[in-house]
């Protein structure tokens, strides 16, 4: 239903834009735009999963945009250039790459408003979400052998992160304040820069040299900056 309502309004406003001016009555331009929208709605049903949770399930936001914006505009593309055919006024071969273009563009800021509809609705879910949920989703993000893991910590590696679990580790491209964010304070927190511990996954604390380190259950050490110091001993873990 939401793509529906979504593929009418984007045929009414090309309707009543005139995009392109392909002539025939009100009702036969917004029936042409109406089914070259379907035809990207539909589409969109199987390449947005295809490159977001499959192909291209751990690579920056951006190329999955890019890459689902321009699949998508291939069937777009060759819609628009029947239904213009249709109305007597076809599009020259040399101006396709044209055509193809300026649905690349527009199929991109579709798929970059999804993308962002999609992040916002799935970060207010995560504030009703309990704690165990919270990790368990997060989960999601990592290989099928992972799922149901106990989350130890993650640590920052360039535009990555690794995640420590109980049955091994795991790179996975995120940024760590947004990781922070989505596992919340209840589950654990930041003790350096780069570093997240899970409360269940740290098994001891050691000082050397005036520095303080958390020792997870894995033997990994974590070090704790002054900055996290307080929080540190405040959650217990010291």
């Amino acid at each position: 239903m939401k793509t529906l309502t979504i593929v009418t309004l984007l045929a009414a406003g090309f309707t009543w834009f005139g995009v392109y001016g392909s002539g025939g009555s009100i009702w036969l331009r917004f029936l042409m735009w109406f089914i070259t929208m379907l035809v990207g709605g539909v589409s969109s049903l199987f390449v947005v999963p295809f490159v977001f949770h499959t192909h291209l399930k751990t690579a920056h936001p951006a190329l999955k945009i890019i890459v689902a914006g321009a699949l998508l505009s291939v069937p777009v593309t060759i819609t628009l250039m029947l239904f213009m055919l249709a109305l007597g006024n076809p599009i020259p071969l040399a101006l396709i790459p044209i055509q193809f273009g300026y649905v690349f563009a527009v199929s991109v800021v579709i798929t970059l408003g999804g993308f962002l509809l999609d992040r916002a609705r799935r970060l207010a879910e995560l504030e009703d979400a309990q704690p165990e949920d919270r990790i368990a989703g997060f989960l999601q993000r990592l290989p099928v052998r992972f799922r149901g893991a106990d989350l130890w910590a993650i640590s920052s590696e360039d535009h990555y992160l690794r995640v420590h679990t109980d049955r091994g580790e795991e790179l996975i491209l995120m940024r760590l304040a947004d990781a922070i964010r989505e596992l919340g304070e209840d589950n654990g927190l930041q003790t350096h820069r780069s570093w997240w511990v899970a409360k269940q996954g740290v098994a001891d604390s050691r000082r050397e040299n005036g520095k303080l380190y958390l020792v997870l259950k894995s033997g990994k050490e974590v070090p704790v900056s002054r900055t996290y110091q307080p929080n540190v001993r405040a959650a217990g873990l010291t």
